[in-house]
């Protein structure tokens, strides 16, 4: 882990939580591909008001990622890259885009939790990420709905 700050807040957790110790190191992520959305959603991660992610599948396979599979670990940091959280991969769905519904977009919990803002945001967001690869979002794009606990923080 290159991170000090994640590698500094990862030992504190496993100092708390020693059943994990023989856990590989985690990922190190920040949400969005901003430092205002990075940050607005590490704070929203620590204060468990964020519980779930969303990837555009066809974006995770061109960047050659793995999907997210339940057990993993990843140490949340905000844009600066400041460690703020260790999360826990609880649950992970693939399902069609027009299939996302309420309850994903407020476990998401941005903005006003609402539908109809998840739609908008992310379809900002898939359109930015897939234009790299010439590539746009379509309605029947497959969606990785990742829901997570948050485990630690300081």
């Amino acid at each position: 882990m290159d991170n000090a700050s994640a590698r500094n807040l990862w030992g504190d957790f496993l100092d708390a939580h020693l059943e994990f110790a023989s856990e590989d190191a985690p990922k190190v992520i920040h949400f969005g591909d901003n430092e205002k959305d990075a940050n607005l959603c590490a704070d929203l991660v620590s204060k468990e008001t964020k519980r779930a992610t969303s990837h555009s599948l066809q974006a995770l396979q061109l960047k050659g990622k793995p999907l997210p599979k339940i057990g993993d670990f990843a140490v949340v940091t905000d844009w600066e890259g400041k460690a703020r959280c260790v999360i826990r991969t609880a649950a992970v769905k693939l399902l069609p885009y027009f299939s996302v519904r309420e309850e994903h977009a407020r476990l998401e919990g941005v903005g006003d939790k609402s539908l109809e803002y998840w739609k908008k945001v992310h379809w900002e967001n898939f359109t930015r990420e897939l234009a790299q690869f010439d590539k746009t979002p379509k309605e029947s794009m497959i969606v990785v709905f990742e829901q997570f606990e948050m485990l630690f923080k300081k």
